[in-house]
């Protein structure tokens, strides 16, 4: 299997579990949406969190 369509098949599987989770559990969708309603408001701690990401991973690598 290629990378690209483990990749897809990963995150079909992802939306899927999310699907199927708020179809079970009705406040994981409340939950979800108040999340998506938050970050319109919180986008900053967003661009924090990757930026943090990014210095992780990027900067702390050694460079041969």
């Amino acid at each position: 299997m290629s990378s690209a369509a483990r990749r897809n098949l990963t995150v079909l599987a992802g939306v899927g579990l999310v699907f199927v989770l708020c179809l079970l559990f009705p406040r994981v969708l409340a939950f979800v949406e108040l999340a998506a309603r938050e970050l319109r408001y919180l986008w900053w701690l967003v661009a924090i969190l990757a930026l943090g990401v990014w210095l992780i991973f990027f900067l702390g690598k050694k460079r041969d």
